[in-house]
């Protein structure tokens, strides 16, 4: 069997196409990838069932890729921990272990964010919003009110100029 592709390309296009942001279809991707969307599919599916990289030799092993190694799917721990392991190597090492883990550096950079910005408790958010609703309509009164008393201070100052004019006559 003659094959036109290497393991390796195969590897990496099955990785490109589980960890493709959500816009971005597989048939385009297929395309930019110069070969067929069904063979795509194809491999997709064989990595799943470990079955696209063949062993070379007994001692080697084949790494399956599946879904559960694009960085959106990595626990919180999981995320930690390769945090903590990176913190101490260097860019190139760094590098290496983001490798060996199927991500990217910048992947550790948005994990280094997550887990250092404060996120707003999903179970306040209602009552924020109460709250935005009811400064809004309170905002929204006494914008109402202070026009008002603005016409009303015109007003009266017209009246009292009136009022001059004719006294004046």
């Amino acid at each position: 069997m003659t094959t036109k592709f290497t393991t390796e390309f195969r590897q990496n296009a099955v990785r490109k196409a589980l960890m493709r942001s959500p816009d971005i279809k597989l048939k385009s991707m297929a395309e930019d990838l110069n070969i067929g969307y069904s063979t795509l599919q194809k491999w997709i599916r064989l990595s799943k069932l470990n079955q696209l990289n063949p062993l070379t030799s007994s001692s080697e092993i084949a790494m399956p890729v599946t879904k559960e190694q694009r960085p959106s799917d990595w626990s919180n721990q999981d995320k930690l921990e390769l945090l903590i392991k990176c913190g101490s190597l260097d860019n190139e090492a760094v590098s290496q272990v983001c490798r060996e883990h199927g991500i990217y550096p910048h992947h550790l950079d948005e994990w280094k964010k997550e887990f250092t910005t404060p996120k707003e408790n999903k179970s306040d958010l209602p009552r924020l919003k109460r709250e935005l609703k009811a400064l809004k309509k309170e905002l929204n009164r006494k914008d109402k009110a202070l026009s008002e008393t603005a016409a009303l201070l015109v007003l009266q100052k017209k009246i009292k100029n009136l009022l001059n004019e004719s006294e004046d006559e």
